[in-house]
C-alpha cells in the first residue's frame, strides 16, 4: 500500500464536510449517464455485426455497474436532496440491476449499522468462518480460480430475494409489507419485459454484459470488507460501532481517476463508512487518505491469489496477506 504525504492523517469532523451536499445537477448527470449508457449499449448490440454487438456489451456491462452505483446512492438519498427523486431513481436502478429498491435499501441500511460486526451484519454474515464439507470448498475455489461470478450472485440473492433470510434482518412490519410489494412488482415487471421481448432476445442482447458486470461488481463488493479483521458478537448483546469508528472494518481501492469519478467514487469505501450522508460524487473532495486505502490493481493481484476459501472465509491476520 502506498503512503502519500500532502494529505491530512487524521479524519475531518462531520462539520468540517457539512458543505459537501447533494445537488440537483450531480444527481442529474448521474442518472443521465445511466440511461445513456443502457441506450447506446443497447443500440449498438442491436445493430448487428461482431464488432458492434462487443462495443455495446461492454457499454452495457458498465451500465449494469453504474446502475447499482447509482441504487447505492438513491437508497442513501445521497444522489438528490429531494427524497421523491431518490425513491424514483431507486426504483428505476433496482429494476435494471436486478435488486429490488426497498430491499436494497433496509439491508444496506443494517450494513451501515452493523458494520463491523460480521455475524450481525446481513451482507457478511455469511462469510463467518465456519466448517466446510470438500465438495463446497472445491465449489468456492473452483468459482474464484476461473472468476466465475458465484458470490456476486449468492450476494444478490440471499440479501435481497431470499425473503425469509431477509425478514430475519428486518423486524419492522411495514418494511417487511413493502419489501415483500417491491419483490413482486420487480417480478411481475420482468416477466412482462421477457414475454414482450422474447427470453431469447433478452438473453442475446443483455446475457454477455449482465455476466460481465457481475464479473465487475464481485472484485468491487469483495474488496470492501472481506479478508480485513471483523468482530463476532456471538449472539451476545453489542454496541454498534458509529460512522466514525467503522474505518478499521473495511477497505478502498483507488481506481482509475475516470472510473472512480463515472462510478461516484464507490471505491473509496472508508470515506463512505466514515461520511455514509456525503454523496458518493463528492467524497474525493475530503481531504484525507484512509489507513486501508490500496490501489485496484495490487488488491486484485493479491486477492486473486489466494484460494477463495481463504481469501472469503479468513482475514489478512490468519493468511498474513495485508492488503
Amino acid at each position: 500500500m502506498d503512503n502519500k504525504t500532502d494529505v491530512r492523517r487524521s479524519a475531518p469532523a462531520p462539520g468540517e464536510v457539512a458543505h459537501l451536499q447533494p445537488t440537483l445537477l450531480g444527481g442529474v448527470i448521474h442518472t443521465g449517464v445511466s440511461l445513456a449508457g443502457f441506450a447506446a449499449g443497447l443500440g449498438l448490440a442491436a445493430r448487428g455485426g461482431p464488432l458492434a454487438y462487443t462495443v455495446g456489451q461492454l457499454v452495457l456491462a458498465l451500465a449494469f455497474v453504474h446502475a447499482f452505483v447509482l441504487l447505492h446512492e438513491a437508497g442513501h438519498d445521497t444522489l438528490f436532496k429531494q427524497r421523491a427523486l431518490n425513491r424514483l431513481v431507486g426504483h428505476v436502478a433496482g429494476f435494471l440491476c436486478l435488486i429490488p429498491f426497498w430491499n436494497w435499501q433496509r439491508i444496506h441500511a443494517r450494513h451501515h449499522h452493523y458494520a463491523g460486526w460480521q455475524d450481525l451484519d446481513a451482507t457478511t454474515a455469511s462469510l463467518v468462518p465456519r466448517p466446510m464439507a470438500s465438495w463446497e470448498r472445491r465449489i468456492i475455489n473452483f468459482a474464484w480460480a476461473t472468476w466465475l461470478p458465484l458470490f456476486a450472485l449468492t450476494y444478490r440473492i440471499q440479501n435481497f430475494w431470499n425473503l425469509p433470510r431477509v425478514a430475519q434482518y428486518i423486524t419492522n412490519p411495514t418494511n417487511m409489507r413493502r419489501i415483500r410489494l417491491n419483490t413482486l412488482a420487480l417480478v411481475i415487471g420482468y416477466v412482462i419485459v421477457l414475454v414482450w421481448a422474447g427470453p431469447l432476445v433478452i438473453l442475446q442482447l443483455l446475457g454477455p454484459a449482465f455476466l460481465l458486470s457481475l464479473v465487475f461488481q464481485e472484485s468491487l463488493i469483495l474488496s470492501q470488507h472481506t479478508h480485513v479483521p471483523q468482530r463476532l458478537s456471538d449472539g451476545q448483546p453489542v454496541k454498534p460501532f458509529t460512522p466514525a469508528e467503522q474505518e478499521p472494518f473495511t477497505r478502498s481501492l483507488r481506481l482509475p481517476a475516470w472510473l472512480s469519478a463515472l462510478l461516484m467514487h464507490f471505491d473509496a469505501h472508508e470515506l463512505h463508512h466514515i461520511y455514509p450522508y456525503v454523496p458518493g460524487y463528492q467524497l474525493r473532495h475530503i481531504d484525507y487518505r484512509p489507513m486501508h486505502e490500496v490501489n485496484w490493481w495490487t488488491w486484485l493481484k493479491a486477492a486473486r491469489g489466494l484460494s477463495g476459501t481463504d481469501f472469503l472465509f479468513s482475514n489478512w491476520d490468519d493468511t498474513g496477506v495485508r492488503v
